[in-house]
């Protein structure tokens, strides 16, 4: 979502000891994580409080992870320490963070799960930034809302231009990542406070060509 002062607001809501979207990680991404070699190197895209890049990490892999929101940060570090694993955050919007300059420094996979904040011209910034971060043959793993959350209200941005549907993603990774799966579909969803109830739900996973 669009705010005026967007680390400050999600300050507040990443404040106090209560996890906003709980500690279990997406069901989606559990779902697909066997998608992923063993010990792959991952980041975690707006992380938040950490939940997504503490159960990689729990899986093998080597995960790294940013937020924009120090409270954010700070609980996701503390999780990590709690859960025994190790994790590399760094607090940093979608934009200052230091995206991969060097095929070295890439990522095998990328894990974007619920990165609706972003309007459309930080989203195609974003997403640009996401599959050049991946090696080649590298997996993005995207979660989001589709345009009918706006009827369930039970999570996500009140804000359509925001929203996924299979058009605008297979629009957006047009010529930059192969898709090989994009599934729409409702579920009930119990994330913490943040997110609960009936939701409109899309995966995405797609590849860049190697």
């Amino acid at each position: 979502m669009a705010f005026t002062d967007a680390a400050a607001t999600w300050n507040r809501r990443f404040a106090g000891e209560t996890f906003l979207f709980g500690t279990e990680p997406n069901a989606w991404l559990r779902a697909h994580a066997g998608w992923l070699a063993p010990g792959s190197r991952v980041l975690c895209v707006a992380d938040g409080e950490g939940r997504n890049s503490v159960f990689l990490a729990r899986q093998g892999h080597r995960v790294e992870a940013f937020d924009i929101a120090a409270n954010a940060v700070a609980k996701a570090q503390a999780f990590a320490a709690r859960e025994g694993v190790q994790v590399g955050y760094a607090l940093a919007d979608c934009d200052s963070y230091a995206w991969p300059s060097m095929p070295g420094d890439a990522f095998d996979a990328v894990a974007a799960i619920f990165v609706q904040f972003a309007d459309p011209p930080q989203r195609q910034r974003l997403f640009a930034n996401m599959v050049r971060a991946l090696k080649p043959g590298g997996l993005l793993l995207l979660h989001g809302y589709t345009p009918k959350q706006l009827e369930y209200r039970t999570g996500g941005p009140p804000i359509l231009e925001h929203l996924y549907t299979e058009a605008m993603l297979r629009e957006a990774f047009a010529g930059s990542a192969e898709i090989v799966e994009l599934t729409e579909y409702e579920a009930e969803i119990h994330e913490g406070s943040g997110h609960s109830g009936r939701s409109a739900l899309l995966g995405l996973v797609a590849r860049r060509p190697a």
